[in-house]
């Protein structure tokens, strides 16, 4: 990259607070780039454990207090509800405290809820520590993604984001099937136990590890507010919670597919769904690598390899090799948007990110309520195999999002700037 590339690219995207940085914190920071961001890395981990981990214990759950099974899937709604409605109002309560001081705070609000979690002797009880531990969730995975731009070089931010969301993907490959043995062997408070443990040890780690970088003083609300409701912001929110959509309509209802139409024996299902994980692992990781290199354009890639293989699946889920193959690839281009949105919607809020950023995985978290809706009403009224291709038309409506943003940005740059803004929008 040129020096004048350069020099464009950092004054479009690099957030106001992180200018005059002296070289002497630059290279502390890389020194502790490894362990900084692992210490994030181990909380989005551990959020990811917390948040799916009831799936595999609802029978344990239920038998335990005497509760039916739905009534026991109302902790899944209730903190899918507690990450949407919780996000946007810790963050408007706590906008004042320096980074660092709140990400040690919500990692004491995730260990309070989840050590409660292990004595709750009640169901009602049970559901309010659960919708607590979720009102950390999004404000966490928001202040870390932020925080991790500020740990690394400008042309590695998206990278960066990628790492400490690696931890939510990796939760569901290995976190939650150990989390489940743990709690099917030693009862179901056990996993939660073991939560507690892994919030603990990114709380130390944080406090630790993670630099106290000079911030400048914060946005006020109004600010915040003004750069979360501009439209282009709106509709990047759109265009991320279309993305989770587009997941959840599938992946919700991905085990009556496998046996019902590919034919898969269930115990099979849980083979694929690793697969699936490794996946979505590596669309991560490469997705945040594509987003530092050309942001747009590879989002709008990604979108549209996104639409294809969901509709490609409603073939290939005929024929079990190809189904498998579809559905890893498909795990691939789901999970390679997610650091470039992020990234994307602190780009456009740079001057006051936080509360964009973490009404994000609001925003995500609504799309996987709406995803799952859509499948059902798929099911319903179009029957089973019908499910990819309503989801491919989701994925088709965020790419249409993704190119109206594009050619938004391009009619509000000024004659003067427009070379400054196109840098800003491709890279």
């Amino acid at each position: 990259m040129s020096k004048t590339k350069h020099s464009l690219h950092a004054s479009a995207e690099e957030p106001q607070e992180d200018t005059g940085r002296s070289s002497a914190s630059e290279s502390g920071k890389k020194r502790t780039f490894p362990l900084s961001l692992l210490c994030l890395t181990i909380g989005a981990f551990a959020i990811g454990m917390t948040e799916f981990i009831i799936m595999g214990l609802l029978p344990n759950v239920a038998a335990d207090l005497n509760v039916s099974i739905p009534q026991a899937g109302q902790l899944i709604t209730g903190y899918a509800l507690g990450v949407a409605v919780g996000a946007p109002i810790l963050t408007v309560f706590t906008h004042k405290i320096p980074q660092k001081k709140l990400l040690v705070l919500l990692m004491c609000i995730f260990i309070l809820g989840n050590a409660l979690s292990v004595i709750a002797p009640t169901y009602g009880l049970l559901i309010s520590v659960r919708i607590l531990t979720a009102f950390a969730h999004g404000t966490f995975l928001g202040v870390g993604s932020i925080l991790a731009t500020k740990l690394v070089t400008p042309d590695r931010r998206a990278g960066a984001v990628s790492v400490v969301l690696a931890g939510l993907t990796i939760a569901n490959i290995i976190g939650v099937p150990f989390g489940t043995f743990i709690g099917q062997q030693l009862g179901w408070r056990s996993s939660f136990g073991a939560i507690t443990i892994l919030g603990i040890i990114s709380l130390l780690g944080i406090i630790r590890f993670i630099p106290v970088i000079p911030q400048g003083p914060p946005a006020n609300l109004g600010q915040q507010f003004r750069n979360l409701i501009r439209p282009q912001v709106l509709l990047v929110l759109l265009i991320g919670a279309m993305g989770c959509g587009s997941l959840f309509a599938v992946f919700t209802y991905i085990t009556p597919l496998l046996v019902d139409i590919s034919g898969f024996a269930e115990q099979s299902v849980t083979w694929i769904l690793v697969l699936f994980g490794f996946g979505v692992t590596l669309g991560n990781m490469v997705g945040g690598r594509l987003a530092d290199w050309k942001l747009m354009p590879s989002l709008i890639v990604n979108f549209a390899i996104l639409a294809v293989l969901l509709a490609v699946l409603t073939l290939t889920l005929h024929h079990p090799v190809l189904a498998v193959i579809t559905i890893f690839l498909w795990g691939v281009a789901a999970f390679g948007i997610m650091p470039g949105l992020q990234i994307r919607i602190m780009n456009m809020t740079r001057e006051a990110p936080l509360l964009a950023a973490t009404s994000s995985h609001s925003a995500f978290n609504l799309g996987n309520a709406a995803g799952a809706y859509i499948g059902g009403f798929a099911i319903t009224h179009t029957g089973l195999i019908s499910v990819p291709l309503y989801a491919a038309v989701i994925a088709a409506l965020g790419l249409a999002g993704l190119l109206f943003s594009l050619l938004m940005h391009d009619r509000k740059a000024s004659p003067e700037g427009a070379d400054v803004m196109h840098q800003a929008s491709v890279h």
